[in-house]
């Protein structure tokens, strides 16, 4: 999926939800959703986004010197903060997925949702997740009250300010102390017997330029990104000990990609935004990544963290492709190499997605085919996108995690909030195929604020999640000499 669609789902509970006398508010489905509300200070989506049909994925991102160099493997000697940025392919043994299920108590491929307060506890959902996304506070550092010194984009963070706070720390009653809204989150959906999924996704809105090659150039922005680790490190805070997954910047790598497939050539501040973290890791997007994923490891020690995988990072979008000559594994592997000079190697999974909207939402308002042939007799199909994400998995030698999975289902009427699409079905159906491709857990949820989600599906998802479970679920490592 392309973040141009995720704008206008950024709406910030913030906007909406504050504290009232009467008590807390319950916890948002999560800000910017992806599939909740709309965003008073996101400029308009184009319409289109993600690994959607039209290939033809950014057009307008200049691809200025995008070979560099061909080669990722760039690099021996940088300083990686245990990256493991590869020297060879290490060879697949096992199951991939075993040790993290192991070390989260799960041996069956997982099962999650982004859901509202209405419908999260009506299934024993294995994950919930949620976006911290709409850009940062305007201090240099957090800010220490929502009422008093919080603001974001120039807009106070105060209760009486009606167009909301954009930064998701203020994301609840202005007399309660940043980070509230999260540190609930957390807590209820431990208590509900789920693991928590943070999605942050803060690098376009708090450029606030055009998503691409512009938003990749702003990680060169000292002092932005001085704000962006400082919030990072707030965000790993608020979780400290607890078990979550994170999941940093969808899109974003594969528009540095797009831009130099050698990331080491591609200027970012790290060292010089974050010196107390990472001192020694180079100023480039490969610093960044592996920044990231050291200070999830030094501030959040039983957090599981992983970046993101787009099928369409090399410009040809290897899910929606339609020609049977396509190498889909060696696509895959070359967005594997960049993910690791990034750091990706050093994560515990890889996050990739099939479409950020429903398909017949592609179809009826934007013209698009984006739908996946359930019958795998004609490309796409759901074979393919596993063929990718297999070769990913291996070439990386860690598990696949699908998220934001469409919600919609083949009963649905056919209009906002109620479109089709055959994925959910299909991922239910055939779980042995996710198995088998590396592929740890299923999660569901809408990319973008008009499509069907688990409380708009007439109780679809929670009727096919209940069945999973009901039947015992999946196991993630059947067969230890996996295909």
């Amino acid at each position: 999926m392309r973040s141009s669609s995720r704008w206008l789902l950024l709406l910030v509970p913030g906007l909406l939800v504050f504290y009232t006398l009467g008590g807390a508010p319950t916890v948002a489905e999560a800000a910017p959703n992806k599939g909740g509300g709309t965003c008073r200070k996101c400029p308009p989506t184009d319409g289109g986004t993600g690994s959607d049909g039209g290939t033809g994925h950014d057009a307008g991102t200049p691809d200025a010197g995008s070979g560099s160099d061909g080669g990722t493997g760039h690099d021996a000697g940088t300083p990686d903060a245990g990256s493991g940025s590869d020297a060879g392919t290490p060879p697949v043994t096992g199951c991939l997925g075993g040790p993290l299920l192991d070390s989260l108590g799960k041996d069956h491929v997982l099962v999650g949702a982004k859901t509202n307060d209405d419908v999260a506890g009506q299934a024993p959902f294995d994950i919930r997740y949620i976006y911290l996304a709409g850009g940062l506070f305007d201090s240099e550092d957090v800010c220490n009250s929502c009422s008093t010194s919080c603001s974001a984009a120039g807009q106070s963070c105060a209760s009486w300010n009606s167009n909301g706070c954009g930064w998701w720390g203020c994301w609840q009653w202005d007399q309660l102390a940043p980070g509230q809204y999260l540190r609930d989150f957390l807590s209820q959906t431990t208590l509900l017997g789920q693991i928590p999924m943070i999605t942050y996704y803060e690098i376009l809105h708090t450029s606030r330029v055009a998503e691409g090659a512009q938003e990749v150039a702003k990680a060169q922005d000292v002092a932005m990104m001085q704000r962006y680790y400082n919030d990072w490190r707030f965000v790993l805070k608020q979780i400290g000990n607890s078990t979550v997954l994170l999941h940093i910047e969808p899109d974003f790598w594969a528009y540095a990609q797009q831009v130099n497939t050698n990331p080491h050539m591609i200027p970012a501040a790290v060292a010089s935004a974050n010196p107390t973290d990472c001192g020694a890791i180079e100023n480039t997007i490969a610093g960044m990544g592996r920044c990231m994923i050291a200070m999830a490891r030094k501030y959040a020690p039983n957090a599981k963290v992983g970046l993101h995988a787009s099928a369409w990072a090399t410009k040809i979008d290897a899910m929606m492709n339609r020609d049977p000559s396509l190498d889909v594994e060696a696509e895959a592997i070359k967005v594997a190499d960049f993910l690791r000079e990034c750091g990706g190697g050093s994560g515990d999974y890889v996050v990739v997605e099939t479409s950020d909207r429903d398909a017949q939402y592609y179809q009826v308002r934007l013209g698009r085919n984006s739908w996946w042939d359930a019958t795998n007799a004609t490309l796409p199909n759901f074979r393919q996108a596993f063929r990718f994400a297999k070769a990913l998995s291996e070439r990386m030698n860690l598990p696949n995690l699908w998220w934001q999975i469409p919600v919609g289902n083949m009963s649905m009427p056919g209009y906002d909030l109620h479109w089709q699409d055959n994925r959910l079905d299909y991922f239910f159906d055939h779980p042995q195929e996710v198995a088998a491709a590396h592929g740890i857990g299923m999660i569901f949820g809408a990319g973008e604020q008009a499509q069907t989600n688990p409380s708009t599906d007439n109780g679809h998802a929670l009727l096919r999640a209940n069945d999973y479970f009901l039947n015992g679920g999946q196991l993630a490592c059947p067969n230890a000499s996996m295909p």
